[in-house]
């Protein structure tokens, strides 16, 4: 199932939903809609409490969307919906940062580091940040060396505290793209400083997050999943993801020790190697007002946004 948060053409008000890619084009089945259709009073109305209602609520909507047939008459297209990001307000959102060798080592040579982890660390990427799919993202004046970075992450599915390894993925709703978009002069003088990733990757709409979440029963194998970037049609990046370091059974496991990660958290797991910053030309790569990013698990699902100025 493909899980959506939206809005119809001419309102402001956030649903949920599911995306449909038909035969016809993609449709999308509005939940409160078929909810009203069946006489159901009540049906969570935004991703975070649907995902902490549990697993009856989840199989109900699969439900409706295995037999969409029969909610013909309530579908949308998708061209009259504007994506938001999928979960506009979870608790935490943690992003894995040095967790692909390959960006890790692009990191050591631009001296975005100054040390090498021992564990999973991250940081925190605000919900003020975020943008949806198909968003344009204004690229704030004085900043020019805008970095693309396309992220697999991890949407949990109920709450953990203590959580095993080996147990890890019982935790996991869904996945979803992160296109984690960095100011590398803000970031650079940050690490200067001692100080996380806040400023460079905080700014407003440079949290593109989306289109959908992909419920993970339709992920075979998360590690087996080849994240893209391409820039005007043009593929800059192209990583598998058995390149991380650390799997989010090693994630989890560190980070839900002490602290309880809730259904609606999310674990971003980290860019791959391919960056502009880790390229002799990343004068020439860094984005520009009129660039159109698209961030894919190929074959799956593409998060697009546009820059401007």
């Amino acid at each position: 199932m493909r899980l959506i948060t939206f809005t119809r053409l001419g309102s402001s008000i956030a649903e949920i939903g599911a995306r449909l890619p038909l035969d016809a084009g993609d449709r999308i089945l509005p939940f409160v809609d078929v909810a009203k259709k069946l006489g159901m009073k009540q049906f969570p109305s935004d991703m975070k409490t649907f995902l902490r209602s549990g697993d009856e609520v989840m199989n109900q909507a699969k439900s409706w969307v295995a037999s969409n047939g029969d909610h013909s008459d309530l579908l949308l297209d998708a061209n009259t919906i504007t994506y938001l990001p999928p979960i506009m307000d979870a608790d935490k959102f943690l992003c894995v940062g040095k967790n692909y060798r390959t960006h890790l080592e692009e990191l050591k040579r631009t001296n975005l580091i100054k040390e090498i982890p021992q564990e999973p660390t991250s940081f925190i990427k605000l919900n003020s940040c975020l943008s949806g799919h198909n968003a344009t993202v204004v690229r704030p004046k004085g900043i020019t060396k805008l970095d693309y970075e396309p992220e697999l992450v991890f949407v949990m599915g109920k709450r953990a505290l203590g959580a095993k390894k080996s147990e890890a993925m019982d935790y996991i709703a869904g996945v979803t793209i992160l296109n984690d978009l960095t100011c590398r002069d803000l970031q650079l003088r940050e690490v200067a400083s001692g100080s996380r990733f806040w400023t460079g990757k905080n700014i407003p709409g440079f949290g593109p997050l989306g289109p959908e979440i992909i419920t993970i029963d339709e992920i075979p194998n998360p590690y087996d999943l080849w994240m893209t970037c391409s820039v005007n049609g043009e593929e800059r990046m192209r990583v598998n993801t058995q390149d991380q370091i650390w799997k989010i059974s090693d994630i989890l496991e560190h980070f839900s020790r002490f602290i309880p990660i809730e259904a609606g958290d999310m674990f971003s797991t980290g860019a791959p190697g391919g960056v502009a910053v880790g390229k002799e030309n990343a004068e020439a790569l860094y984005l520009k007002p009129g660039d159109v990013v698209e961030c894919a698990i190929d074959g799956i699902s593409t998060l697009r946004t546009t820059i401007a100025e």
